[in-house]
C-alpha cells in the first residue's frame, strides 16, 4: 500500500489535517474543504470520503480500512480511537423509499416531475470514542454509535446504539456488555504521558 506524501496531503486541502497521517493513494477524497483529520490517522486503500455540505471530523488514532465509504450532506464525526472495518459505509444521507417520494437522481432532470416529489433524508451520525464498526456493517443517518460500543460484521445500524455494547444483526441486536479494560488501560497510559 503506497500513502500520499505530507506534501501531497497538504495539496488536497483539507479544513485541517494533523500529524503522522497515512491515507493510501487509492482513496478518494471529495469536498476535502469540508473535512478535519486528526493525528496518527490511517485511510487505507479505495476508501470513499466524500463530505457534504456539514463535513466530516475524524479524530486521533483512527483507522479506516481498505474499500469503507463515508458519504452523505450531513455532518458525520469520527471520535478518538476509532476502527471501521473493511467495506463498512457510513451515511449521513440517504434517499427515502418509503413511496411517498422518489429516490434523488443526482444531477438528472427529468421533464414535468416536480422537485418535491423527490427526497433525500439527511441526518448527522456520530461514532464516539473507543468505537469499532466491523466489516461490510452500515451505519445510517441519524445514528449514535456510543463510546465503547462495537458493532460486529454484516450489522445495519438504523438506531442508536447504547454505550459498551457488541451489537450484531440486521437489523441489530445487544449481544453482550463489551470490557472497558483496553480503553482504561490507554487512558492511564495517555495520563503518564501527558497526552
Amino acid at each position: 500500500m503506497a500513502f500520499l506524501s505530507q506534501e501531497e496531503l497538504i495539496k488536497i486541502g483539507f479544513a485541517s489535517i494533523g500529524e503522522n497521517v497515512h491515507i493510501s493513494d487509492k482513496a478518494s477524497i471529495y469536498n476535502p474543504s469540508k473535512i478535519t483529520i486528526g493525528s496518527f490517522v490511517r485511510i487505507d486503500d479505495y476508501c470513499l470520503l466524500s463530505a457534504g455540505e456539514d463535513g466530516i471530523e475524524i479524530g486521533s488514532y483512527v483507522h479506516i480500512s481498505c474499500y469503507a465509504c463515508l458519504i452523505g450532506q450531513s455532518k458525520i464525526t469520527v471520535r478518538d480511537f476509532v476502527a471501521i472495518s473493511i467495506k463498512a459505509t457510513i451515511l449521513s444521507s440517504t434517499s427515502d423509499f418509503s413511496g411517498e417520494t422518489l429516490p434523488l437522481l443526482n444531477g438528472v432532470k427529468l421533464p414535468g416531475l416536480d422537485d418535491d416529489l423527490f427526497s433525500v433524508i439527511n441526518k448527522p451520525v456520530v461514532l464516539e470514542t473507543h468505537t469499532g464498526i466491523g466489516a461490510h456493517s452500515i451505519v445510517f443517518p441519524g445514528v449514535t454509535v456510543g463510546k465503547g460500543s462495537a458493532i460486529g460484521a454484516l450489522s445495519s445500524v438504523y438506531e442508536d446504539v447504547n454505550e459498551w455494547g457488541i451489537y450484531v444483526g440486521n437489523p441489530i441486536r445487544f449481544l453482550k456488555k463489551r470490557s472497558e479494560s483496553a480503553y482504561n488501560k490507554m487512558q492511564e497510559i495517555l495520563k503518564n504521558i501527558g497526552g
